[in-house]
């Protein structure tokens, strides 16, 4: 299938699981989502179009196969039936121009807001802007993964300062401009999407931060050295099969922000995972089904 081929899903679910599905398929796989009003009969039907990325090779899951596993661990956690899935491929029409009007500025923690390349904005007193175009990559910030994932690290940046950061799985580059915006000396992003990285690339000349923060397509096992201060906001699956890696590249007594997470199992896994590798989970924040978490590499 090519890179220019979309899939349309339609999940049929119980109504408590609207939400997290919702979240998930926006915040993760940067998937545009339909659903229905909660007094709207149709209320349970989510319809969302994502790209089938050439990413099947070596027995890696499709995207279907991948979200139809993450949809039955939500119906698990809830304790519901299994939504039902059907897929349909389509041909790609113009998304960069439909889903503009429903990404405006916008307060992703106090403090800092995201706006896009196409609109004005003047940050307030005692405010800062990061400029996106997220461009094919997509990752607006919206999701409450990246929100927790902010406040972990502005809190510890606001600390530490002049320290060196790596944003695993950067996305658009939010969380590593944010770093920038928080006091971080150097960033290092790294994408295994190329749209992701020209997207990143794009937006660290919008906002002028070409002298703090780089990005490329480098695996982790092509980094060399470490860090005090590493972020990822991916999934848990990734997480831990990265786990050794991210080790490696976190600095002694460096710290660690973990998400992407479910909440409960998912959280357990990780930090069973991360403390047999040296770690010690410092905090952890939730928000509705998701959470992040706070680690300090020990040993």
């Amino acid at each position: 299938m090519d890179s220019n081929t979309w899939l349309k899903i339609i999940l049929q679910c119980e109504p408590i699981l609207v939400e997290p599905i919702a979240d998930y398929l926006v915040g993760i796989l940067d998937a545009g989502v339909e659903t229905g009003a909660p007094d709207e009969k149709n209320f349970g039907v989510i319809t969302c179009y994502v790209e089938e990325s050439v990413r099947q090779e070596e027995g890696e899951e499709s995207v279907a196969d991948t979200i139809l596993a993450q949809v039955q661990e939500i119906a698990s956690i809830f304790q519901v039936a299994v939504p039902s899935m059907l897929v349909e491929p389509i041909q790609e029409e113009d998304w960069t121009k439909s889903w503009k009007v429903h990404f405006q500025p916008f307060a992703i923690i106090p403090g800092l807001v995201i706006a896009p390349s196409w609109e004005q904005y003047e940050p307030g007193p005692e405010e800062q802007a990061i400029i996106m175009d997220p461009g094919m990559a997509f990752g607006t910030g919206h999701h409450a993964t990246t929100s927790l994932s902010l406040e972990m690290l502005q809190s510890l940046l606001m600390e530490l300062q002049d320290v060196s950061l790596l944003d695993i799985g950067t996305g658009t580059g939010i969380l590593g401009m944010a770093g920038v915006c928080f006091g971080a000396a150097e960033v290092v992003g790294i994408d295994n999407d190329p749209e992701a990285v020209l997207a990143a690339e794009g937006n660290i000349v919008r906002n002028s931060m070409q002298d703090r923060m780089r990005v490329s397509g480098e695996t982790l096992t092509q980094l060399q050295g470490d860090y005090p201060v590493v972020v990822a906001n991916i999934v848990h699956d990734v997480l831990v099969e990265l786990a050794c890696e991210v080790a490696r590249l976190t600095a002694p007594n460096g710290w660690l922000i973990l998400s992407g997470i479910l909440s409960g199992k998912q959280v357990q896994s990780i930090i069973g995972k991360y403390t047999k590798l040296g770690f010690s989970c410092i905090k952890e924040l939730q928000r509705q089904e998701w959470s992040a978490l706070q680690m300090v590499k020990t040993s």
